[in-house]
């Protein structure tokens, strides 16, 4: 397979990534490997995991919460948890999900809501009521990461968690080719970085303005998310403080 870059922008007039695909083999790939796999349903707080199911993306300051959920079932399509606003802009903009689909519900936050108010417990019945439509109660349910108290929540509606992670994992190892695709442009976004950072390397500048100058370029190109940032000079370099 050839790696193209297309630019930036999608059009009418030439196919460049097809989403529609993107979104549909995705979602075939880990549809095969679950069952092909011991488990019943995958149920994921990930967001990225979640995103490769559902195709929804509410933000990055949401990535390290486990406030989302998703569960795909075995021979069936994906159910999406979200904040309330979240949900209802799922149904009116991502119609591959449907209606239906898209329901409101959220988890503790990674503890920031009060036990007294009984998340935990809320996503545990949630998931139990889908599972035993299916007839899948009984099934392991993979789980790609889990704060405790959900954990127990399940467990305590007699729900058998194993480890999910490695399954998706396993799907996302192989790309497809629009996703090889969207890499390509990814890299192609961080050479325009490069060279804009290059022109501005002057004796005296910091660290901090390096990656600063960085991030705007990335972000002034289109990027949701730019991570990893790691601009380190002098003696600082050695050991590696993984921090400008």
């Amino acid at each position: 397979m050839a790696i193209r870059t297309y630019g930036l922008m999608g059009v009418d007039w030439e196919e460049r990534v097809n989403f529609e695909r993107l979104r549909s083999e995705r979602l075939a790939r880990i549809k095969r490997l679950l069952k092909e796999s011991e488990m019943g349903a995958l149920l994921c707080f990930d967001m990225n995991n979640i995103r490769y199911i559902t195709a929804t993306h509410i933000g990055t300051w949401a990535m390290d919460k486990l406030t989302r959920f998703s569960l795909l079932p075995q021979d069936d399509e994906p159910i999406m948890w979200d904040f309330g606003s979240a949900a209802r802009h799922h149904k009116l903009y991502c119609p591959w999900l449907g209606e239906e689909r898209s329901r409101a519900g959220i988890s503790t936050q990674r503890g920031a809501m009060s036990p007294d108010a009984g998340r935990a417990e809320d996503v545990a019945r949630k998931i139990r009521l889908e599972l035993e439509a299916r007839g899948l109660l009984h099934e392991p349910l993979g789980i790609d990461v889990v704060e405790l108290p959900v954990l127990f929540a399940l467990q305590a509606e007699g729900i058998k968690v194993v480890d999910g992670q490695q399954l998706m994992q396993k799907a996302r190892m192989i790309k497809t080719q629009d996703e090889i695709t969207l890499l390509s442009s990814a890299c192609m976004m961080v050479d325009a970085a490069y060279d804009q950072l290059y022109r501005a390397l002057r004796p005296g500048i910091r660290e901090n303005e390096c990656v600063g100058l960085v991030s705007k370029e990335l972000f002034d190109l289109g990027s949701e998310h730019v991570e990893g940032v790691n601009a380190i000079s002098g003696e600082r370099c050695s050991p590696h403080p993984h921090v400008y």
